[in-house]
Order: structure tokens, then C-alpha cells, then sequence
């Protein structure tokens, strides 16, 4: 079977780091654990260290996970990092403590299950710089905020973007100091005062050391530098953080040696993906060993082997097979081909009940 073996002690040390780092720069910032797919074990002993005090909340994309998150550490202050649904208004009231927001009919609908239930809710209102997924149009925002002001149940804790993940328009100075002006332009117009200027992610991280970040932008939402180490920005390293989080391992079903081209006629049945074999020449051959694992797991394109002699040969649903050259003899059946995955393939492994997991 598939394994998928995760070392929170790696990912509490990151937690730990980036805390020092962005305090030192004046930055809070939201732990996103969204990667987990509310893996219980793993939360358990994440929230429950200490190290967890440092962050502003813990922010996910489902509510079912920030449910989960809140019956394991009631005091944390939990953030719901996409636009709610509007008939989901009553439950994020029950377990989100912010939200995200870009529709005054949903903000509208949460202030009026906040006041049902005797609360009053925190919303950041996301703003359109350019990405093309959430936020509202920079011609809008007077207006829209001048009406959710209006709103008794409803606290406007800030202002933010999201930046780097659909198209990948990459944060700039020029695109974040546009956020914090606007922020500057609501609390003069309104007299009120935005506590947060939400701009930051895992790959705004390294504008902080080439100075970058406009003052004012105070709040970062991160995942993938805590439990992956790295920047989306560049995907390398980020500063002292730890890489080693993960490791995926499957089982060798088969090795055999076999052609590098197919013997048939090629249809368009398949199902799965090859490498590219244009090279290769009619009678070549190589050992091919097949491992427990297939694309309704992990795209084989976001996971590295560990040995560099193993390469990628073919995948389909359910099986994956790589070219081992001529190291039969080390590698049979009944053994272990180890992986690094990527942030995607963690998020998928995390996702498949067919891959086991060993949390320690």
C-alpha cells in the first residue's frame, strides 16, 4: 500500500520560524491548513502546541476542517479564506471567526445569523488587483464598504487580495502599496480603522528581505512555506525552514524488463499519461517496476523519486510505473520506492483514502 508519512515536528518547527521572522517585521499572519484535508491527527498535534499562539488564527477553504479545528482548540480564532457560499451563512457564523468577502448579499445574510445568534462576525473585504479570482472591482469599494458599515452584527476587520494562485500574477510593491492606500482612503473617508492589510501569502515571503512590502501591509495568509518549506515564488527554500515534512512511499508490484515502445495499434482508450519516448529507439529495453498508486491518487508530475535512477515511465487510475534502468537487483518486489512530493501532491495523498498515513 501507498504511505504517506508526516513529521509535525518538521512542520511546528516551520510554524515556530516563521512566527520569529514575520514578528520581527511587524507581520501576523494565518497558519492555512487547508493541504491537511482536516486530517485529525496531524491538527491535533499541530493546534495543541504551543507554538500555535504565535499566529493570528488558522484559516481553510472548508468549514467541515475549521469545525474540526475549533472542537480541538476552542481558543483559536479561526478564518475562512474563500467567499462563503450564502446559504452556508449560519454555519460559518457557528465556526468562523472571519471571513472573506466579496458579496454584500452574503455579508448581509452573516449579519443577520449573527444577530440570531447573539454574535458579531469579522470580514475582510477582498479586492480585484489584477489576479481575476475573488475581490471586488477597485471602482466599487466606497460604495461597498459605506454599505456594510451600516451592518450591526458585522465588525470590518480589514482589507485584502489574493495574488499568485489562479493566472500567478505575481505581488509587487506597486500592487500592494495599492491595497494599503486604498485601506488609507476608507478609514479617512468613513473615520473607522481597518485593523488588517491582507496581502501576503507563501510567495509575497521573500519581498519581505528585498523590502518590498509597503508599510501598512500587516497580515499574511500562509500554507505552503509551513509545511512545505518553500516559496511558490522561486519554489526554493525559504529562508531556514524545513523541506522534510513529508515523504511518500509505494510498494513495488512488478518489475519486469521490457520495450520502450508499445506493440499495437494506439487508440485514444487511455486513461493515463507516459514520458515522452520520441527518443527512443524500436528495440530498446529497461527493467520498468509498477507501484501501488495512480492518478485518482497523485499526479505523478508533482512527486520527485528520491533515487534519481528511477524515472517516470507511464501512469493510469489505479497503477504507476517507472523506469529503474538496469537496478533489478536492488530494486524487487515487496519494496519501497520513497517520493518527495510537492504542496499539490500532499494535498491530494491527504485527500486518498487508499493512500495509508503515519503521522508522528
Amino acid at each position: 500500500m501507498a504511505v504517506l508519512k508526516v513529521n509535525t515536528n518538521i512542520i511546528i518547527g516551520n510554524i515556530r520560524k516563521l512566527s520569529s521572522y514575520l514578528n520581527q517585521n511587524n507581520i501576523t499572519w494565518s497558519l492555512v491548513t487547508k493541504i491537511l484535508n482536516g486530517n485529525r491527527a496531524i491538527l491535533e498535534r499541530i493546534l495543541q502546541d504551543n507554538s500555535i499562539k504565535s499566529t493570528h488564527s488558522v484559516g481553510d477553504s472548508r468549514i467541515s476542517n475549521l469545525k474540526l479545528i475549533k472542537q480541538i482548540n476552542p481558543d483559536i480564532v479561526t478564518m475562512y479564506i474563500k467567499p462563503p457560499a450564502v446559504n452556508l451563512a449560519k454555519t460559518i457564523i457557528n465556526y468562523v471567526d472571519i471571513s472573506l468577502n466579496t458579496s454584500y448579499r452574503t455579508i448581509k445574510a452573516l449579519n443577520d445569523e449573527a444577530g440570531k445568534a447573539g454574535k458579531r462576525h469579522r470580514v475582510i473585504v477582498m479586492i480585484e488587483l489584477g489576479e481575476l479570482r475573488e475581490g471586488i472591482l477597485r471602482e466599487n469599494i466606497l460604495s461597498f464598504y459605506e454599505e456594510i458599515f451600516k451592518l450591526k452584527n458585522i465588525v470590518v476587520e480589514g482589507i485584502g487580495t489574493n495574488l499568485g494562485c489562479m493566472y500567478g500574477v505575481e505581488p509587487t510593491y506597486d500592487k500592494l502599496i495599492q491595497l494599503n492606500l486604498y485601506k488609507m482612503l476608507i478609514e479617512a473617508k468613513f473615520n473607522k480603522s481597518l485593523n488588517l492589510v491582507s496581502a501576503g501569502s507563501s510567495i509575497t515571503l521573500p519581498l519581505i528581505n528585498q523590502q518590498k512590502i509597503p508599510v501598512g501591509v500587516n497580515h499574511f495568509r500562509i500554507g505552503e512555506s509551513a509545511f512545505m518549506g518553500v516559496s511558490p515564488f522561486d519554489n526554493k527554500k525559504f529562508m531556514n525552514l524545513s523541506g522534510n515534512a513529508f515523504d511518500f512511499s509505494a510498494e513495488v508490484l512488478e518489475v519486469e524488463k521490457k520495450e520502450y515502445i508499445p506493440d499495437g495499434n494506439i487508440g485514444d482508450a487511455s486513461i493515463g499519461s507516459t514520458a515522452n519516448l520520441q527518443d527512443v529507439e524500436n528495440n530498446s529495453t529497461s527493467y520498468r517496476a509498477i507501484v501501488d498508486f495512480g492518478e485518482l491518487d497523485v499526479n505523478a508530475e508533482n512527486i520527485k523519486p528520491k533515487d534519481k535512477n528511477v524515472k517516470f515511465f507511464g501512469t493510469t487510475s489505479d497503477m504507476t510505473v517507472y523506469d529503474i534502468g538496469e537496478r533489478s537487483n536492488k530494486i524487487k518486489v515487496g519494496s519501497q520506492i520513497h517520493f518527495n512530493p510537492n504542496y499539490m501532491a500532499v494535498a491530494r495523498l491527504m485527500n486518498s483514502k487508499y493512500v495509508a498515513k503515519i503521522v508522528r
